[in-house]
């Protein structure tokens, strides 16, 4: 009976099970695919528009034979601005909904939550506000902007495709379209500038949304606004100055004011165009930016951590 007795422990030890050893990046990356899981306009409004944009692409085919000719009759500069027009107009579309389907998301992304108390659900799971807050700003910040290469990428090339096809049925040469699309070269430029202008320009845009979201109980997009032109409001009244809205119209346009402006350079697709990557990289316009970026990103995390369902 000891031998026994003694014998059931042992095997009872010998079966214990190793305690689960989860990786450090393993939480923010399943956080980041829940955004993605609830949050379907990041992956679903860049084709949506791109779609939208091919349709009106394909009737004005029925022209591009005629503008072809006359295009041949202009200078080089005035034939590249002719044809490649379209490809950039097409680039821009992409971008401006980059832009306005972040903006909704950083609203909405920790106000949300709270709205249908889901919120109580994703805090009993093993990840930290931190690590949700910074899923929520990568989201805008590095999959938005890739998203939205991508479907650029898809939809300039279906365009090129399709003017190759109408020209070469129309019996003219498709060599002057390729050489002035150049879609192989400004497509690295394109994935360059939405990952800086459009995702490292803005975090500190991102960052302040989110961290209203956290904050407000309703309105967010109210009190995203209004501390901003209070702010411009009393600096105007006070000194007579308009500093604030200045740098703002800065971080949203990409520098104004005349001068040396940084973005002056990345936000130009055209491959003719000279741009100075090197110069953004080191400019103290994004690191200051990514300073506040920071700071507003913990502040909304520390909210998080003592918000309840509204």
């Amino acid at each position: 009976m000891n031998t026994e007795s003694s014998a059931v422990p042992e095997s009872f030890d010998s079966q214990q099970v190793a305690p689960v050893v989860i990786s450090a990046t393993r939480p923010l990356y399943w956080s980041v695919r829940r955004e993605l899981w609830e949050n379907r306009s990041i992956y679903v409004a860049p084709p949506a528009v791109a779609a939208v944009f091919l349709l009106g692409f394909l009737i004005s085919m029925f022209f591009l034979p005629s503008r072809m000719r006359a295009a041949a009759a202009l200078g080089p500069m005035e034939q590249h601005k002719l044809i490649a027009q379209p490809y950039l107009i097409a680039a821009g579309l992409l971008m401006l909904t980059t832009l306005v389907v972040g903006v909704f998301y950083s609203l909405d992304a920790l106000y949300g939550e709270r709205r249908d108390r889901s919120i109580l659900f994703w805090k009993s799971m093993p990840v930290s506000d931190l690590t949700a807050v910074i899923s929520k700003a990568i989201t805008p910040v590095v999959i938005l902007p890739l998203v939205s290469f991508a479907t650029t990428v898809v939809m300039q090339w279906i365009m090129l495709l399709v003017s190759t096809a109408v020209l070469a049925g129309s019996g003219l040469s498709v060599s002057v379209l390729w050489s002035h699309a150049s879609l192989f070269q400004t497509w690295p430029m394109l994935f360059y500038h939405f990952l800086t202008a459009h995702g490292l320009w803005y975090a500190p845009l991102y960052a302040w949304l989110l961290l209203v979201s956290a904050w407000a109980r309703r309105a967010p997009f109210l009190w995203a606004a209004l501390p901003l032109v209070a702010i411009g409001a009393v600096e105007r009244i006070a000194f007579n100055t308009s500093h604030f809205f200045t740098l703002l119209q800065e971080r949203m346009l990409g520098g104004g004011g005349g001068g040396d402006n940084i973005l002056t350079g990345i936000l130009s697709m055209d491959p003719l165009m000279h741009f100075t990557p090197g110069q953004f990289l080191i400019s103290p316009g994004l690191w200051i930016g990514l300073a506040i970026a920071v700071a507003f990103l913990a502040a909304a995390a520390r909210l998080r951590q003592y918000r309840e369902p509204i």
